[in-house]
This record gives structure tokens, C-alpha cells and sequence, in this order.
């Protein structure tokens, strides 16, 4: 499964074994296992409720910041209410490797909705 947009990329091909998900996001991606790939789009629909949750009460202009931390991954959201962008860091539990994203506005909003959408598919 393959989505590709101008600026960024989600690969699923389970036939490349242990990192089986790509992410990229103009000149950069990286690659995921399955349980890693899965613990991002927790976390995802974590913060999308955290913002949720407080939309209603802000204003069109007015300036938003959530953080969430569930290891190995730290997020935050940076925006408006209805544009924001994401920067990621993952740190690895087993030592092999950390690294950091960042998704600006408005390819956020549609990678999210893609990941969500890929991993709800698989179920």
C-alpha cells in the first residue's frame, strides 16, 4: 500500500521483513517496524483528541502548543485550531537508534489522517 503526495510518502510492504513502514516528508524518511508504526498512531489519536477536546474553545488566530511523551516516542503539536504542524522524537528502547520528524502544516493533517486510515485498514 502506497500513498504519495508531492511532498510526502506512506509505504506499507510487508514483504521488506522488520521495517516494513515508511514515512517520508520532503527530502527525508525513515522506516518503521509494525509495533513502532502502531505506537505512533496511538500516539496520534491521543494528542488528535487532546486537540479535540479544547477546540471549541479557541479562536480562529489563536496560537496552540500540546506536548505527549509515551515512550519511545515525544510529540508536539504546534498550530491553530485548524492548521498545526507535528515534531516527533523517537527514542529506541533497545538502544539501536533514535531520530526526529517533523510533519509541517498542511501535510500534518493529511499524513495523519493516512496513517490512521492505513492502520484501521489492516485490522
Amino acid at each position: 500500500m502506497l500513498k504519495d503526495q508531492k511532498r510526502w510518502r506512506l509505504l506499507r510492504d510487508f514483504k521488506k521483513g522488520k521495517y516494513c513502514f515508511l514515512i517520508g516528508v520532503d527530502n527525508w524518511s525513515i522506516e518503521l517496524q509494525k509495533n513502532e508504526f502502531y505506537s505512533l498512531y496511538l500516539l496520534l489519536l491521543k494528542i488528535n483528541e487532546q486537540l479535540l477536546g479544547i477546540q471549541t474553545n479557541l479562536m480562529d488566530e489563536e496560537s496552540i502548543s500540546l506536548e505527549l511523551e509515551q515512550l519511545p516516542w515525544f510529540i508536539e503539536l504546534e498550530g491553530k485550531k485548524n492548521e498545526w504542524s507535528l515534531r516527533f522524537v523517537f527514542e529506541s528502547q533497545d538502544q539501536t537508534r533514535s531520530f526526529e520528524m517533523y510533519w509541517p502544516i498542511p501535510i500534518a493533517q493529511n499524513l495523519f489522517s493516512e496513517i490512521k486510515k492505513m492502520w484501521e485498514s489492516m485490522d
